[in-house]
């Protein structure tokens, strides 16, 4: 994948909508179905003309593009479950967002006259469109749908169910967005996709990865400590967590600092299916020991804490290592010592009793 191909996926993936709770520690019940498509209209730059990924909750389990137009498994727990059947309903649904995929593509290309083309048939300039789409089923049943366009790595238009009307997010979007409202049919179909097939495929889906989708993996938390010239900085990292709904927060003296004070926190994939988090402030030199990083996640009973922990100087170190080593040596030595002892004794009494045959 090319670097603008990376940086289009990284801008989509900033985009996603987290399920409810997953930034204030609630329990994971919620569970969501999202589908980021992908494309770019110059597809050597690294990007197919049309990718789609699938995620249940934040495990990908499908991904489909437009050379193979077939659904591919991505998940482990779909193995020996999912039935053909399962495959071939995905593929052809893949199909028809690819269709769709690149005539919106088009459709917006040629309201921003972006779709003109040299005497060779060669696009001046490639352009990507990036799509997020899918629902939410809450702990209490209850439903919500999303479905986002972002146009050259930036928000362009988000689609709002309940008015079956397109927002905005810039002044060059709204050609494409009154296109699109002119098309009631199309609205309607949207709605219905978002607030009925949507939700039934969540809920197969689930059912197949009952198990491996309810599992909770707690996070191992440190803190460690980064000195630079002008500032100390304390990082509170969170490891090999599953889900991803974690909450961190740093404590001074036990009460909560203000959110200006803390840099973002950051929760990204591990690669082996859990997650790390990390959560930075910056501290006075000499006052570590007045925070404390609090870390909450459903694997947990409790509310985790964590302080930095000076380690020990290198020079007590060494000398602790050299103390240890002088006393294994010296036991050594007087254990040999008493094996002597009690070889010489020995020796002299069966000289002793020898001498006594002889006389």
């Amino acid at each position: 994948m090319g670097p603008r191909a990376r940086r289009a996926l990284l801008l989509l993936l900033l985009l996603l909508p987290l399920p409810t709770g997953a930034a204030h520690g609630l329990p994971p019940r919620s569970h969501s179905l999202r589908y980021l498509f992908m494309g770019a209209s110059v597809p050597d730059l690294g990007l197919p003309l049309f990718e789609a990924l699938g995620y249940v909750d934040d495990q990908l389990f499908v991904s489909y593009n437009h050379e193979s137009r077939r659904a591919e498994p991505r998940a482990q727990w779909l193995q020996g479950v999912a039935t053909s059947q399962l495959w071939l309903q995905l593929s052809q649904s893949l199909k028809g967002w690819d269709h769709m995929f690149i005539v919106d593509f088009w459709t917006i290309m040629d309201n921003h006259n972006h779709s003109k083309v040299t005497k060779l048939g060669v696009s001046l300039e490639s352009h990507t469109l990036q799509v997020i789409l899918g629902c939410e089923l809450r702990e209490d049943n209850s439903t919500r749908g999303f479905w986002m366009y972002g146009y050259d790595g930036q928000n362009y238009l988000e689609f709002h169910p309940e008015t079956l009307d397109w927002g905005a997010a810039e002044p060059r979007a709204r050609a494409t967005k009154l296109e699109w409202e002119v098309n009631a049919i199309r609205a309607k179909q949207n709605r219905a996709y978002l607030e009925r097939d949507c939700p039934v495929q969540l809920r197969s889906l689930l059912e197949l990865g009952t198990g491996a989708l309810d599992r909770q993996v707690p996070p191992l938390v440190k803190v460690t400590r980064h000195k630079a010239s002008a500032a100390t900085t304390l990082r509170c990292q969170a490891l090999n967590f599953y889900p991803q709904n974690v909450t961190m927060r740093w404590l001074k003296d036990r009460r909560p600092l203000d959110a200006k004070d803390v840099e973002p926190q950051d929760v990204l994939p591990s690669g082996d299916g859990t997650y790390q988090g990390w959560l930075a402030v910056a501290v006075p030199p000499g006052e570590e020991g007045r925070y404390t990083c609090l870390v909450e996640h459903p694997g947990l009973d409790q509310p985790l804490a964590a302080t930095w922990e000076p380690s020990m100087p290198s020079t007590l170190v060494i000398g602790a290592i050299s103390g240890i080593a002088v006393c294994v040596v010296l036991f050594g030595i007087g254990i040999l010592f008493r094996i002597l002892r009690k070889r010489q004794a020995s020796r002299g009494v069966m000289g002793d009793y020898v001498l006594a045959e002889c006389e």
